[in-house]
């Protein structure tokens, strides 16, 4: 493990800091604090925490001894000051005189005696920190260490490696107990120079936050390199397939039967996130793997992120891929099975009321291939791909040295179903599309850009296919929430399957699709030329049918319904002078929403069209504003608010219509008008 510390480094963020206020002292714990955050092997995703023990003012004045100590909610590798709320230490050093102290009584009385009473709440391991007298202490759930400490017979192991310089704590469940009982430990020997916190990770303390930083890599260095020294080749492979599907072809299977299904065409969908390397792939095709990840996981906390451990798949076969969705389906079923006894049995311990969590993996191993993060989020998704990273390496390790034998599933249970952390779940409610994907095409433009931005708002992860790539890339961005965008052209189909292609490979699949692309000739119909009416029929027509049946396809493969989104225009029900090139393909487009809503409504696919009216856009211009104006003998205000409401309507009425369209679950063959009210184009 290198040690990161700088000199240079250390005194640049204490000058920076200085001039905002903020001492040495707390400058230095923030600059640790980034270097042990920003080293997975050490720190993952919430996982650890630091303190420091110091002197502040609060409100009125008066001066307090206070430990500064992380935060809920900060990731410690980009942690501010602010990420390490000071509570007063007299409070919490009486909580020691207590025989008992629930975790809810707990976190009220770190609360209430909080400098700041706006600060997140302090870490669970508050109290550790505080009933050890050291200025500085380190926290961290190194992978080495857990190789060494996630054994049969763990103390022996870790005297072996650090003799007498660190103590060693017994399992307990973070909070109060624990916080008593390993402060006993270092008081039987005020010599050591960190604990270690069975089946759990590792403490260092010093006075100063270099020499507490210095212990940590020095204990993990001295972990790694004894697993290095004594491991054995841990893993033997099991037989593969000669020819193996890409991540890409499974994944919709996968990401369609991780789906928790709610019954009438309700799901709750979650994006997935993939990963290979060659460790990964010595793990997954160990022929020990299934067994491995039904042992657990390899520090508790990992359980708030992948639940029990991994889903393991065998090897797709290339050609065998409906016979593999069957098998996918039917491991899923009982990953989740399990997972209920699991909880069942569990549960029924105490008199705790508990709503079960979701069964559904949030790690699926896939031999010969890698790994697949699932979550409600591409964040989330991507937090259960890097802790399946940091499992393979812990368990690896301790398989080299030994026999993974984690914290029982009994044990384990008490910090999934951790009443603080169940409050904090239920807090964060899912916005409505969370876990779906939306594909735009023409997401550049004016009625795309707007699309995409809404509906990332509502929770989607959007995909902006525009024939202008960097524009598209730009109207991603600005939607946020981790969108993508493509460059296409989707009178292309080899153009149009890459960007479906793409989607898949980011995200697992796609739910919703939105056909909006297009662009608009004019001309008499009798005189219009030919070759001009076939390329307006290529976009206007051909490529909707393009982008609907490549969106089917995958419907087909998630088995979890979907959403096909059309804009057709007014154009298709009531022609205006001189546009038939364009009103033709369109009404054409029209009914290709309502015969998808008629094939495929059987399995859950939703179509359905918006008919909008003068969007000032790429396709209406200022130059066609004028000239339709011309054509219907009116004034450019006149034809732009010419309407029942005497308004102009703008794109974002028309993504807002997309979106009613998108969320109406009994809705399919619909036509919704969006053109401020015109009786001549009104469906009847």
């Amino acid at each position: 493990m290198q040690n990161l510390w700088n000199d240079s480094e250390a005194e640049k963020l204490v000058n920076a800091y200085g001039a905002k206020g903020v001492d040495r002292d707390l400058a230095l714990r923030v600059y640790t604090t980034r270097l042990l955050g920003g080293e997975p092997r050490l720190v993952l995703h919430g996982g650890g925490n630091t303190s420091l023990k110091t002197k502040t003012r609060d409100l009125l004045g008066q001066e307090w001894d206070v430990l500064c100590v992380k935060g809920s909610g900060w990731d410690m590798a980009v942690i501010e000051p602010a990420g390490l709320p000071a509570v007063k230490m007299e409070a919490l050093l009486a909580a020691r005189k207590l025989d008992q102290l629930s975790d809810e009584d707990m976190v009220a009385m770190q609360r209430a005696n909080l400098i700041d009473p706006y600060a997140p709440n302090p870490s669970i391991e508050t109290l550790l920190h505080a009933f050890l007298p050291h200025k500085f202490v380190d926290h961290t759930h190194s992978t080495a260490i857990l190789a060494l400490v996630d054994q049969k017979e763990s103390e022996p192991l870790c005297r072996e490696v650090f003799g007498k310089r660190l103590g060693f704590v017994p399992y307990i469940k973070p909070g109060f107990d624990l916080a008593k009982a390993a402060a006993e430990i270092y008081e039987s020997d005020p010599s050591v120079e960190g604990l270690i916190l069975d089946k759990h990770g590792i403490f260092t303390f010093a006075e100063g936050a270099k020499e507490a930083y210095d212990l940590m890599i020095e204990f993990v260095t001295l972990a790694e390199e004894f697993v290095a020294r004594k491991g054995r080749k841990p893993f033997s492979a099991a037989a593969l397939p000669s020819s193996l599907a890409s991540p890409s072809e499974i994944a919709p299977y996968l990401r369609g039967a991780v789906a928790v299904d709610h019954g009438e065409g309700r799901f709750d969908r979650m994006v997935c996130d993939f990963r290979t390397s060659p460790k990964i792939l010595d793990y997954v095709n160990a022929d020990t793997a299934e067994d491995l990840a039904r042992r657990g996981v390899s520090t508790p906390d990992l359980s708030i992120r992948i639940k029990t451990g991994p889903m393991v798949l065998p090897a797709p076969e290339t050609g065998k891929l409906e016979d593999y969705s069957n098998i996918v389906r039917e491991r899923v079923a009982e990953y989740s099975n399990r997972y209920r006894d699991y909880f069942e049995t569990n549960d029924a311990r105490d008199d705790v009321t508990r709503t079960m969590l979701d069964p559904m993996p949030r790690l699926t191993l896939v031999r010969g291939l890698g790994l697949f993060g699932h979550g409600r989020s591409l964040k989330e998704a991507k937090i259960a791909a890097d802790v399946g990273e940091m499992l393979i390496e812990a368990v690896t390790g301790a398989e080299a040295i030994g026999s993974f034998h984690p914290l029982a599933l009994s044990d384990l249970f008490e910090l999934e179903y951790w009443s603080l952390e169940q409050a904090k779940l239920a807090s964060n409610k899912p916005k409505p599309l969370s876990g779906q994907v939306m594909l735009v095409t023409g997401g550049a433009g004016a009625i795309g850009a707007a699309t995409a931005k809404l509906f990332a708002s509502y929770g989607a992860h959007v995909v902006v296919v525009d024939l202008d790539g960097e524009n598209a890339q730009a109207a991603a961005k600005d939607a946020g929430n981790n969108s993508i965008g493509i460059g296409a052209d989707v009178t292309n189909p080899a153009d149009v399957r890459g960007a479906f292609d793409k989607a898949v490979n980011t995200y697992g699949g796609v739910d919703i699709v939105i056909s909006n692309a297009g662009a608009a000739w004019e001309g008499r119909i009798g005189e219009v030329d030919d070759a001009l009416l076939r390329k307006s029929f290529e976009l206007n027509f051909f490529a909707h049918q393009s982008v609907a049946s490549n969106a089917v396809r995958i419907f087909k493969m998630q088995k979890t319904g979907g959403v096909l989104l059309f804009n057709t225009s007014k154009q298709a029900v009531n022609p205006g002078p001189n546009f038939g090139a364009y009103g033709l393909p369109k009404a054409a487009t029209l009914f290709l929403s309502r015969q998808y809503a008629i094939d495929y409504g059987a399995i859950g696919v939703r179509s359905n069209a918006v008919n909008a009216d003068r969007i000032r856009s790429g396709l209406l211009t200022d130059e066609m504003i004028a000239n339709r104006a011309k054509a219907r003998g009116v004034s450019e205000k006149e034809y732009m608010g010419g309407n029942l409401l005497g308004l102009e309507v703008r794109a974002e009425d028309v993504a807002q219509a997309f979106l009613h369209q998108a969320l109406a679950e009994r809705t399919t063959g619909n036509v919704t008008t969006v053109d401020g009210g015109n009786i001549a184009a009104a469906l009847r």
